[in-house]
């Protein structure tokens, strides 16, 4: 009877060993912090308590440095990528998105599969067979669809089952998502996302760690582990791009006097839960010129004071927020009208008891200003004549003039005539007086039409200006003068010669006894050749230009 009773008790014992290894959520996800504390926070909208039952015979548990994680993947390590765009308002919601990165020459197909890209070599070569893992294959052989049949691994480690909407057999990874004493578990593809309110979030830097399984048979086997810091504030982040017409480096944060900055503020809110709320801004630039309140992100002011200045900015927005709880106040026999208070937050309460609460950023930053080049113009283009030996090459001289400190350098950029692509750029030292004049002479390569953009800056400014060049077709001009002057030597020697034979002609059938008016007629002959030569010899004028005294270009 003894040992039918000692008997009784070792299985009653052995069927109580499984309940008592029973893994909870928080054994298996999280090993650095004590469970008291990852329990100790509200409870999020759609999310389980870390005190639940793990199924470790569907999802192996392996510690790290455990040697079965350098077989968990065919040809390598999965890597999982964890980011979010935290830091997120309190109330708003904070997304995280996982990636898995293969090894190399491995990625995801549109059926969820693991195939080997074409034409890729890794370590080993190219892959005999195109897939790493053919999940849709397994599926249809084992008839993973039915729902029904309990044996088929399609539940979560807490014994849920998958969802089964459409496309879910395309989706061969479970994420398990594990913050604040709460897990999150999602069936997904080599990218998933996971939204949260942050509403009942405690304020401050809080751990996110994400455990990814893959399919294997009847089970799954853990590929990667990651973990990233998120924190939770109550105060709006804020960010303003500062940009200057001339300025020449805008994050240094120096600025030209006399010209307008642009105050440009940037809120981080990428759920967009501000969009709805009212918000305000308030300026102050420090050259007291007081302070300026408006509900415009963006506003221009100029300093005309050189110096140093102490910029401040302040975002007020409206947002749900939580009332506070009922004080009791001191008894007293004399009736008081509704509570007052002082709190910066602002609460007001509406009818349905929900509230507005203002939640506030602050930017400051230290503006230097200085003087710099206000303008530049380009206010004369002449051509410069070339040797003969040159056709090719144009040469053209800008006047140009600007308006504040004298510049140290210019520059050029000579590009086709939608000023879209350089064709050539050319920087030049610049040694002037305290007059902002100068010339500057820039080559040409052939005829057409150029975009020029030229620039003047110094130490902490640059001015720009453009304008369009035409270069006319030099060579065509020489042929067409070459032409034409081919043409009037041929016709000044035709009548030449047309003159020497009419005075042959004359000089040979005249009698000797006419001789004594010979003279005169012998006259006559030599006034007529030289008119003639006059007339057709006229444009044979010297017009050298290099003998004429002309002034010099700079």
């Amino acid at each position: 009877m003894d040992c039918l009773r000692y008997f009784l008790g070792f299985l009653l014992l052995a069927a109580r060993l499984p309940l008592d290894a029973a893994k909870r959520f928080h054994e298996v996800l999280s090993d650095e912090r004590p469970s008291a504390y990852m329990r100790s926070h509200n409870q999020l909208n759609g999310w389980s308590s870390d005190e639940s039952d793990w199924n470790e015979k569907l999802y192996p548990v392996w510690k790290k440095g455990d040697s079965r994680w350098k077989n968990s993947w065919r040809g390598g390590r999965v890597r999982a990528v964890l980011t979010s765009d935290s830091p997120a308002l309190v109330g708003s919601d904070i997304t995280f998105m996982v990636n898995l990165v293969f090894p190399r020459c491995q990625k995801e197909d549109a059926n969820g599969n693991i195939v080997y890209e074409k034409n890729c070599r890794n370590d080993t070569g190219l892959p005999p067979d195109s897939y790493v893992y053919n999940w849709t294959a397994w599926k249809e052989d084992g008839d993973w669809g039915n729902a029904t049949n309990q044996s088929h691994p399609n539940v979560f480690p807490d014994g849920r089952p998958f969802p089964y909407h459409p496309g879910w057999k395309k989706r061969n990874f479970v994420y398990i998502f594990h913050t604040l004493g709460q897990y999150f578990q999602i069936l997904g593809r080599c990218s998933v996302g996971v939204s949260i309110n942050t509403a009942n979030m405690s304020l401050g830097p809080q751990l996110m760690e994400v455990t990814v399984y893959r399919r294997h048979q009847r089970a799954f086997v853990p590929i990667a582990k990651v973990q990233d810091l998120y924190e939770v504030t109550d105060q709006i982040l804020v960010f303003v791009n500062m940009s200057q017409k001339n300025d020449r480096n805008s994050s240094d944060e120096i600025f030209l006097r006399d010209l307008p900055i642009v105050f440009n503020v940037l809120l981080h809110d990428p759920s967009h839960f501000l969009n709805e709320s009212a918000i305000k801004y308030k300026w102050n630039f420090g050259d007291n010129t007081g302070l300026f309140v408006s509900n415009n992100h963006i506003l221009n002011h100029t300093y005309v004071l050189n110096g140093t200045f102490s910029f401040n900015l302040t975002v007020q927005a409206s947002v749900p927020g939580p009332c506070p709880p009922p004080s009791p106040g001191p008894p007293t026999s004399t009736p008081t009208s509704g509570p007052t208070s002082d709190n910066p937050l602002e609460l007001s309460e509406t009818p349905d008891k929900s509230c507005q609460i203002n939640r506030y950023g602050y930017f400051t930053a230290t503006i230097t200003v200085v003087e710099g080049i206000l303008e530049v113009n380009i206010m004369q283009m002449t051509g410069v004549l070339m040797p003969a030996l040159q056709p090719g090459n144009s040469l053209m001289d800008f006047v140009v003039t600007c308006q504040g400190t004298i510049p140290t350098e210019v520059c050029t950029v000579i590009s086709e005539p939608s000023c879209q692509r350089a064709q050539n750029s050319v920087c030049d030292p610049v040694d002037i007086d305290n007059n902002c004049l100068l010339t500057v002479r820039r080559a040409f390569n052939g005829s057409g039409t150029y975009c020029l953009n030229l620039t003047l800056s110094d130490a902490a400014s640059l001015a720009l200006t453009s304008t369009l060049v035409s270069i006319p077709d030099t060579a065509t001009s020489l042929q067409t003068a070459n032409g034409v002057l081919i043409s009037v030597g041929c016709l000044v020697v035709f009548v030449m010669v047309v003159t020497l034979l009419v005075y042959k002609k004359h000089k040979d059938y005249k009698p000797i006894e006419n001789s004594p008016g010979k003279v005169g007629k012998d006259k006559g002959m030599d006034t007529l050749l030289k008119r003639a030569k006059a007339t057709f010899s006229r444009g044979s004028q010297e017009k050298d230009p290099l003998l004429r005294s002309q002034p010099g270009i700079i």
